[in-house]
């Protein structure tokens, strides 16, 4: 018989043997839009490698990230003390998810985090943002006997059927109805919170303190304010802390800048999996975890197979002790400072650049209608075309010139939003700086690549009608 040599999977022979395959392995069997996207805009890059705030394609070129993964690596890639303990979790070869018993990191890790959030009592793990949301949308109908949760418009709570509910941006809900009867309030209305919740079947109101699209942060004094009225109608608070938590607006939570605010619930992810390792947890009150997990019969009424797996949780422990060592909220705070300090000092410079906002490393850079007719001529066949070509025509040279990645903020949105990793300090911010103002130059200079990209865009946008 003959021997065809040693069996077993060899990962690293794979990727060497078909890794040039990537963009076409995606067109034929995963997401065909995707690759076709990325080729459009010229974002179909080859990434050899990755550490820290930075990527490298095969010819040794430096990429700055200022995207962090749609804010998943809040350290950065590849960081050492998440990484030693993935591994040494692995070496361990414990007895995880055999389901009837209780492994010590979900204990240590819940343990942690709510050392983070003072008033809360009770962790409940699954694998992802949309699951955290799930989890809270769940604990509130059933905590208070109420079916409506409120939300608000513009808000981006995941993709999962209930997440999608309150999701308040149609593009995304478009053709998945029907929906849970969930209803909308403008962030910072006052006033349609107290109408909705005279109705008397509110169960909470779920809000993101600073919206990702577009990044607008909820008004001073609104959480406060709208957690009085729904402690009055015996409604929850539930926060949203998915992409704003653990650090990211230079505070722990985003909620945390607006004193006396104290969710009944709070959603975190992202971040808490050091770029690994998927996972999302659910923080909440005592008593709502008691009423939901009311007897041993309901023991099982909300679980997740995956959820507190010993990866995840040393992931996520691991993720805290590096943000304690390395004071890694306070250092997102100075350097958001920094960063939007120099960045909204380029306002008054640049006709076309309308404001600049937002908190610790979460800020949001936003467009609009130029002055000079020149310029304001070609803004209105951009608008006309679609909105939102404008802001993607600066993320393509930030990165096909500059190297630097960012995004839009939305569908139809002329905002940039940079959520780079928590780790980036004065010389990415002095990169970021400079090529964002050189870009600028050319798009004031009134000619140049850049405008030949936006036709190139119109174009794109007339046929996809």
């Amino acid at each position: 018989m003959k021997d065809d040599g040693p069996k077993g999977f060899d990962l690293a022979q794979l990727l060497a043997e078909r890794g040039a395959e990537r963009y076409e392995l995606h067109t034929k069997h995963l997401n065909h839009q995707l690759p076709r996207m990325l080729r459009t805009i010229g974002f179909d890059k080859v990434y050899e490698r990755a550490e820290g705030a930075h990527f490298w394609d095969a010819e040794g070129n430096d990429y700055l990230d200022m995207l962090a993964g749609f804010g998943v690596m809040g350290l950065g890639r590849h960081h050492p003390v998440v990484r030693k303990a993935l591994h040494d979790v692995l070496d361990a070869s414990l007895a995880d998810l055999t389901r009837f018993d209780c492994q010590p990191l979900p204990g240590l890790l819940a343990e942690k985090l709510l050392t983070h959030s003072p008033h809360l009592d009770r962790v409940f793990f699954g694998n992802s943002g949309t699951e955290a949301v799930e989890t809270a949308l769940k604990f509130a109908r059933y905590a208070t006997g109420r079916p409506r949760i409120l939300y608000c418009t513009h808000a981006f709570h995941g993709l999962t059927t209930g997440s999608l509910s309150v999701n308040g941006e149609s593009g995304f809900r478009d053709g998945f109805a029907p929906l849970l009867p969930d209803t909308a309030i403008g962030l910072g209305d006052l006033d349609a919170l107290r109408r909705e919740l005279t109705r008397g079947d509110v169960a909470a109101l779920v809000v993101e303190p600073i919206q990702g699209k577009g990044v607008h942060a909820a008004p001073p004094g609104f959480l406060r304010a709208a957690q009085e009225l729904l402690r009055k109608h015996r409604a929850l608070l539930v926060a949203d802390e998915v992409q704003t938590g653990l650090g990211r607006t230079g505070d722990f939570y985003a909620y945390q800048h607006e004193e006396g605010v104290e969710p009944d619930l709070v959603c975190v992810a992202k971040a808490l999996s050091g770029g690994y390792v998927p996972v999302g947890a659910t923080l909440g009150k005592d008593w709502i975890f008691k009423k939901v997990y009311s007897s041993m019969d309901r023991v099982l009424v909300h679980s997740a197979s995956f959820g507190s797996n010993a990866q995840a949780m040393a992931a996520g422990l691991a993720v805290l002790a590096v943000m304690e060592d390395e004071e890694i909220v306070a250092g997102a705070r100075r350097t958001g400072d920094l960063l939007r300090e120099r960045l909204t000092a380029l306002v008054g410079r640049y006709e076309l650049l309308h404001e600049v906002r937002g908190r610790g490393l979460m800020i949001g850079i936003e467009f609009g209608r130029p002055s000079s007719l020149k310029l304001r001529s070609r803004w209105t066949v951009l608008q006309a075309a679609r909105k939102g070509l404008f802001a993607q025509m600066v993320v393509v040279p930030l990165l096909q010139k500059h190297r630097i990645l960012t995004q839009v903020s939305g569908d139809h949105l002329e905002v940039i939003k940079l959520i780079p990793p928590l780790v980036i300090g004065e010389p990415e911010v002095d990169r970021f700086v400079t090529a964002f103002t050189a870009v600028m130059d050319d798009a004031h200079s009134g000619g140049g690549l850049m405008w030949d990209f936006g036709r190139t865009l119109v174009k794109q946008a007339v046929a996809n009608r």
